[in-house]
């Protein structure tokens, strides 16, 4: 059976579209320095790195990534940071005295600071996948309705998308800004746009989210499995009935994706 296209393709940014993980890790750095500028380290920086990669899948905000780099300084164990990493999280909270409001203005100044003084280091830490650009480009110029849905402030993914050659009007880019959940947003997308939505994110939490909602039940699910994912994560989601796994070749396959 042949699928039609969808109303609007809703992508995530991070992890989907764009590779920052590099530059996630450099923010972190320097906002953790401010932070705990006495503390010795137990690990290297290129360790610490690496660590840091392989559990970000659990961050959903930025302001949790120096919490991150602290718990991994702390020695706490990676199957409970990616099993129960709220409660870690929130244990640092109250354990050094800070709040996501102080910990979001840190990093979003810091990455100002570094866009002011030294942008194309700060651009040369971001990739957009292979085959994404020219994807985008190519369904732009079929007529496509795009948006982008991120927890990525709406500034930062602009900049970015306009030095790839990328141009998205500001009403097609929903970021932190919003301050409301995916699930909202695709509703508001759905009641302008109609159904379906096709909605494609690499964080399997907000895929769950998206199909606990009722009235998103005409919404296609995709997890970006090039994204910051676990195998836990995949796993979960090729056991569920309304998320299908997509690989990056497939994603720039669109509109071919549900094809027998």
């Amino acid at each position: 059976m042949a699928h039609s296209p969808p109303s609007l393709l809703a992508l995530d940014f991070d992890g989907v579209l764009c590779n920052g993980l590099r530059e996630y890790f450099q923010t972190s750095w320097r906002v953790y320095r401010q932070i705990w500028p006495e503390q010795s380290l137990t690990l290297s920086l290129e360790e610490m790195e690496w660590k840091f990669g392989q559990l970000r899948p659990v961050i959903t905000v930025g302001w949790e990534m120096p919490l991150l780099l602290r718990a991994i300084l702390e020695g706490t164990p990676s199957q409970e940071i990616l099993q129960d990493w709220p409660k870690v999280r929130d244990r640092l909270l109250v354990a050094y005295h800070l709040s996501a409001t102080d910990l979001g203005e840190r990093v979003d100044s810091s990455r100002d600071r570094w866009i002011q003084t030294d942008w194309q280091s700060w651009l040369a830490l971001h990739d957009f996948y292979d085959g994404v650009v020219a994807a985008l480009q190519r369904w732009q110029a079929q007529g496509q309705p795009l948006a982008i849905v991120t927890t990525k402030e709406q500034r930062f993914v602009a900049y970015l998308l306009e030095q790839a050659d990328l141009f998205f009007p500001p009403e097609a880019i929903y970021g932190k800004e919003q301050q409301q959940p995916k699930t909202n947003i695709l509703k508001a997308l759905q009641s302008t746009y109609g159904a379906p939505l096709w909605f494609v994110e690499d964080r399997l939490g907000a895929l769950l989210q998206v199909a606990a909602t009722p009235e998103l039940e005409a919404t296609e699910l995709f997890l970006a499995t090039w994204g910051y994912t676990t195998a836990g994560d995949r796993a979960q989601a090729e056991a569920h009935p309304r998320i299908h796994l997509l690989s990056l070749e497939e994603f720039c396959q669109f509109p071919h994706w549900l094809s027998p």
